[in-house]
């Protein structure tokens, strides 16, 4: 392949040897080496050299022809010799590029001799070429070509050029020791419970010493809580050798001795946390709980982290790190992994760069790389994020070391995510049990012929008179013994040694059943409201405020002074302005929130010249806590399970997600399946986290109506969590002030209003909100001329009452059931003691019959609701939540009005 030398090449070589002519010392050193070079020339067989004439033009210019092609030879090898690299420990061929022989670049046998001013202490091309080799193809593969930022770039570069960093002796006894530990805990379980699924750790063992270098190295940058979060493939070994679980406990979890009632989760999936000592203090290690559902907890855990760092006050991101373990086809399949990636370099949610380790078993299930990837990698994903990625032969343990300090410089430097892809295999099947040669059969050939990595290193070791056989029998002989006493122990005292959840900034704060928790008044005097009122419509002076915004900042400042009732939106901000002002923090993100999807909120205010935004909510007080509200990106499952892991460890604060609509809470189903609904029947992790689900059929389509109630309350047992749909600003105030002021615990989910937001009906006085609190039940007439009781829940009271009111419908009661869940039996039962036993009770949802909350209030009371008969009023049963067509939607809805009106 020909390359030419444009012009300018050509004229700086020129001018650079004119220079060194003059004056060798002017020019930088590599430049005046290398002329110097090329000048002399072998002669005789002393290798003495002889002086050449200088160099005419001719050959300046195909000196500079040279010149390009090696510098794009050498770069090319830089950035994709990582596709030689011996990075595969069953070592299967990999196909060279043509790009990486000299040839393709038009370089010749004789060009490899040839001097080049690249590399100081490498004179020749084929000598830097052995460089390279060694560098950038041998058991760690670097991935950096991607990176579009020079200084990036030159700054790995400069690093790479410095070689990794060799362990020492002490570090290799330590990486020694801690392969051992992981294979015979292994070895261990396969004796003691056989059959039994344990998701081992065999054949990536590597991922050990791993973590132990990478907290260490954290430690040494000044952080002090580590947050992980991993799936179950090797979970069990890492509890026990990393975090240091008691491994009786681990044992006790497979005798399976828990008390009657028990729930919890499969061993494998269970979280743990604890002080792990380092050389630079100690670091607070939390491994998080997680489902099968792989990849979930990511975003689960950059929550957890940022809310850590939140609570340090660590505006940096330095004290805490999030550390995550992903599988190689999870990693690239599942699409949660490119939402966290994406939102982890947004300012909202930003953690300050997470580690990645790919636990790489070159294999998903029993599926074959090339069918669970489209790229080379499963790591193709990362590059969006501009980081290094590094490609690591778990047999090379020693390699780790340079790789996780580099790893860690650059997290340090640039705040980005780094990624370690450790390459090894899944040496059974991938729960024990099955077959994998079925599918695999070679691999499993190569498998077969292995022997433990930890005895292979023994033998380095003891060739490097590193570790005698006598220290390594002994190390081993120690670790037996511990584990053969944990399982004694086990068998013979059935107890867990685990302290009881609840310590630490979650002491005081309750789970369990909602009875006989205290129920506090949530009112805030008209004063204290009026004044906060006034500080949510202060702006900076010069601020300048959007024409058509105005007229919203005189109307909230008029409700605050009395002069008009409130609407949904004034009444939230006050519900978060008091709170705040309380010394709670104050967290909501979604698509749109800050203004509001209805552009209703406006939480925040962006200056019409500058664009500069100002949130008044953090003006209000000297002392008050944070407000923060975020538009965020076009994630749900994403930023629902940021927002839900950063609740967990924030429990006085009001931390909530709001869907842009309902309805689009569909997309994080998973994170409400397996963490919100079940977490404390899984994990006893309680979490305070509120949703809110704009939700209502008001003829906007199947996709903007439904905010799946059904599937809420479907989740509900346990009081686990509350779910609630109010109707007025001032039960809407009560509810997010009780979310926070009591002690209880639970996600609550709200459905909330689309067209309530400005119906000149759902508004509310200022001195509603100054007394009293929620109401789970609101009641309706208690006429004796009442024979039916409409019983609903939301905005479909609306409707009925103004219908109710144009009929002058007497004869018929409208019973609002604010809160769905934990279902208010009680409240309900004294709301309906006015009427006579035989008035029947309708209930009356908007939704259709097989959805909204008819199916659940069926379950409790079948055809009688406390003696009363009971029926219902719905739209038709359908696979579709609402009809596409507003003309359509108006007759249904007129239709269920007037039937369960009975008009």
């Amino acid at each position: 392949m020909e390359y030419t030398v444009d012009s300018s090449n050509l004229a700086y070589l020129e001018a650079l040897y004119q220079e060194y002519e003059q004056n060798p010392a002017s020019i930088p050193p590599e430049w005046s080496s290398y002329f110097h070079a090329v000048q002399a020339e072998p002669v005789g067989g002393n290798g003495a050299a002889a002086q050449r004439e200088p160099l005419d033009g001719a050959s300046v210019s195909e000196l500079a022809s040279f010149f390009l092609r090696a510098v794009r030879f050498l770069r090319t090898y830089r950035e994709r010799g990582h596709l030689v690299a011996r990075i595969d420990p069953l070592e299967r061929e990999r196909r060279t590029p043509p790009e990486l022989d000299p040839s393709f670049f038009g370089l010749s046998e004789a060009d490899l001799d040839r001097p080049v001013p690249l590399e100081l202490g490498a004179p020749t091309l084929r000598a830097v070429l052995e460089q390279y080799k060694a560098r950038f193809g041998g058991t760690v593969g670097i991935e950096y070509g991607h990176l579009d930022d020079p200084a990036v770039r030159n700054w790995i570069e400069a690093r790479l050029a410095a070689g990794f960093t060799r362990p020492t002796v002490e570090q290799k006894r330590k990486i020694y020791e801690r392969l051992m530990q992981a294979t015979l805990f292994e070895e261990f379980l396969q004796k003691k419970y056989l059959g039994a699924k344990t998701f081992s750790l065999e054949g990536t063992e590597s991922l050990i010493p791993l973590l132990d270098l990478t907290i260490e190295n954290a430690a040494k940058h000044g952080v002090v809580e580590v947050v992980m979060g991993m799936a179950h493939r090797g979970r069990l070994n890492v509890l026990a050798n990393v975090v240091k679980k008691p491994m009786r406990d681990i044992f006790l979890e497979f005798e399976e001795h828990f008390p009657e009632g028990y729930h919890g989760d499969v061993k494998y999936h269970l979280g743990y946390s604890n002080d792990l000592p380092t050389p630079y203090g100690n670091v607070h290690l939390s491994l998080n709980f997680n489902p099968s559902h792989l990849e979930f907890v990511a975003p689960v855990a950059m929550g957890r982290t940022r809310a850590k760092q939140d609570r340090f006050g660590d505006r940096k991101r330095e004290m805490g790190m999030l550390l995550l373990v992903h599988g190689d086809a999870a990693f690239i399949g599942e699409g949660i992994v490119q939402e966290t990636l994406n939102i982890s370099g947004i300012p909202a949610y930003t953690v300050g760069g997470a580690v990645h380790i790919i636990l790489n078993n070159q294999v998903g299930f029993t599926t074959e790389p090339h069918e669970y990837t489209a790229g080379r990698y499963s790591t193709e994903i990362a590059k969006m994020l501009e980081s290094p990625i590094f490609h690591v032969n778990a047999e090379d343990p020693e390699a780790l070391v340079g790789v996780v300090e580099l790893a860690m410089e650059f997290r340090k430097a640039f705040k980005r995510d780094v990624f370690i892809d450790l390459i090894g295999f899944r040496k059974r099947g991938h729960n024990e049990t099955d077959e994998p040669s079925f599918t695999q059969p070679d691999m499993y050939r190569r498998i077969a012929a292995k022997k433990p990595l930890y005895l292979s290193y023994q033998t380095k070791l003891q060739g490097e008179g590193v570790c005698s056989q006598e220290i390594c029998d002994a190390l081993a002989k120690q670790y037996q013994d511990a584990m053969e006493a944990a399982f004694s122990g086990a068998r013979r005292e059935p107890t867990p040694t685990r302290p009881p959840a609840g310590g630490g900034f979650w002491k005081g704060y309750l789970g369990g059943p909602e009875e006989g928790v205290p129920d506090p008044e949530t009112g805030v005097p008209v004063e204290k409201l009026s004044a906060l009122m006034e500080g949510l419509t202060r702006l900076p002076e010069g601020f300048h405020l959007h024409p058509k915004l105005t007229k919203l900042v005189e109307s909230r400042r008029e409700m605050g002074q009395n002069k008009r009732p409130l609407d949904w939106a004034s009444a939230e901000m006050l519900a978060i302005a008091s709170l705040a002002v309380e010394g709670h923090r104050v967290r909501i993100s979604g698509q749109d929130v800050v203004r509001g999807t209805f552009t209703q909120r406006h939480g925040g205010f962006t200056d019409y010249v500058t664009g500069e935004r100002y949130i008044p909510a953090n003006h209000l007080a000297e002392g008050q806590a944070v407000v923060e509200l975020y538009n965020s990106a076009l994630s749900e499952a994403g930023v629902l399970g940021f927002e839900y892991g950063y609740s967990l460890d924030m429990p006085d604060a009001l931390v909530g997600w709001e869907a842009q609509y309902g309805d689009f809470v569909n997309t994080a189903q998973v994170i409400i399946d397996q963490f919100i609904a079940s977490a404390e029947a899984k994990w006893s992790r309680l979490s305070g986290l509120v949703m809110l689900l704009p939700h209502g059929m008001e003829g906007g389509g199947p996709e903007h109506s439904s905010a799946r109630l059904e599937r809420f309350l479907q989740l509900c047992s346990n009081d686990n969590m509350q779910v609630a749909y109010p109707t007025t600003p001032a039960q809407y105030f009560h509810l997010l002030r009780r979310q926070v002021v009591r002690p209880w615990r639970k996600p609550l989910i709200v459905m909330t209003p689309k067209s309530l937001l400005r119906n000149p009906d759902a508004v509310s006085r200022l001195e509603e909100l100054s007394q009293g609190r929620f109401r789970r039940v609101l009641c309706g007439n208690t006429s004796p001329k009442v024979k039916r009781v409409v019983l609903c829940s939301g905005k479909v009271y609306y409707d009925l009452e103004a219908a109710r009111r144009a009929a002058d419908k007497e004869d018929v009661a409208i019973i609002r059931l604010e809160q769905l869940y934990p279902f208010p039996m009680k409240e309900l039962e004294a709301a309906l003691a006015p009427y006579p036993a035989n008035t029947e009770v309708v209930w009356t949802q908007e939704e259709p019959a097989n959805m909204g909350a008819w199916w659940f209030i069926r379950a409790r009371f079948s055809d009688r609701m406390f003696g009363r008969p009971l029926s219902v009023v719905a739209r038709p049963e359908s696979s579709s939540p609402a009809v596409g067509s507003k003309k359509v939607h108006d007759k249904e809805q007129k239709a269920i009005v007037s039937a369960a009106l009975g008009l």
